[in-house]
């Protein structure tokens, strides 16, 4: 079996051109752009996958005498497939790669090393949350740790203002001039209000989910960031991440979803999370 392969394999080795060749480097350069994508959202492993798929494939084609050009559908036809699949990780790596990785290191650290700060905002912010819930208060508020897409800012208002559920609960209070846009949030400071977001396009998503819902979806489909929305017609508060939405989320949901984003460089460097009481504040929960 090897050695029948082998006879057919060879022979096509002889015959490759500089064209062919650059083909294949181009081909080659475009899957690992492709994979580096989506091995940055958790989808690596798909290239296990793929190279298995290759080896197969071409076992089959050899065997079976299928010539090249069907050789050559087989694997974009697998491709196409993988783009399909991952659109959502491949839009929000492309859209990443437009705006700054990572915010100062500075402001990062401000943040990080202030805990009584941290639950402050956090308070805030649930406070905020919870008013809006309980008067049906349309919302949407969307939390970044790297820089937001200057078109997302310049649409709306800047403000880099100290975070203060008073703030935010009348930016949101009807027929104000930002309510109908979203917050952007960046560690301790609102960066603006009343900014457009990218509706997403995902045609499964339940019909009682309007506009602000699928604006908190799309831009985590874009972006890495979280996205809390309160409902204007049931009060109901929901969070999206990833291009998934999460409904029905209580004040436990809600801090456990800050600390996340708040703590977010600390948990990933494997680092203990802080849990001391600050003097005068709250624990970190």
């Amino acid at each position: 079996m090897i050695d029948f392969i082998l006879e057919k394999i060879v022979p096509l080795f002889t015959k490759i051109t500089i064209p062919q060749i650059a083909m294949v480097v181009i081909v080659a350069l475009g899957l690992f752009f492709l994979f580096s994508l989506l091995s940055k959202n958790n989808a690596g492993k798909i290239s296990f996958v793929f190279i298995l798929y290759v080896i197969l494939t071409s076992v089959l084609c050899v065997l079976l005498k299928v010539s090249v050009i069907i050789y050559a559908l087989l694997i974009v036809a697998f491709i196409v497939c993988v783009i399909v699949m991952f659109s959502t990780e491949i839009k929000r790596s492309v859209w990443d790669s437009k705006s700054s990785k990572t915010i100062s290191s500075e402001a990062a650290n401000t943040v990080r090393n202030n805990h009584k700060l941290v639950t402050h905002n956090i308070n805030e912010i649930v406070k905020a949350l919870q008013n809006m819930s309980k008067n049906d208060i349309g919302a949407i508020l969307v939390f970044s740790n790297t820089k937001i897409p200057t078109s997302i800012i310049d649409s709306g208002v800047k403000l880099d203002s100290d975070i203060s559920s008073a703030l935010i609960e009348s930016i949101f209070f009807p027929k104000t001039p930002l309510h109908d846009g979203a917050i952007i949030i960046q560690n301790d400071k609102i960066l603006a209000a009343g900014c457009f977001l990218p509706l997403s396009q995902e045609g499964d998503l339940p019909k009682e989910l309007g506009t602000r819902h699928r604006a908190g979806i799309g831009v985590t489909e874009m972006l890495n960031v979280t996205a809390i929305i309160v409902s204007e017609e049931t009060g109901i508060i929901s969070i999206a991440k990833g291009g998934k939405i999460t409904r029905y989320a209580d004040s436990e949901t809600l801090r456990k979803t800050l600390k996340e984003y708040y703590w977010q460089d600390l948990i990933e460097s494997g680092k203990e999370k802080p849990n001391k009481e600050e003097k005068g504040g709250r624990d970190i929960i």
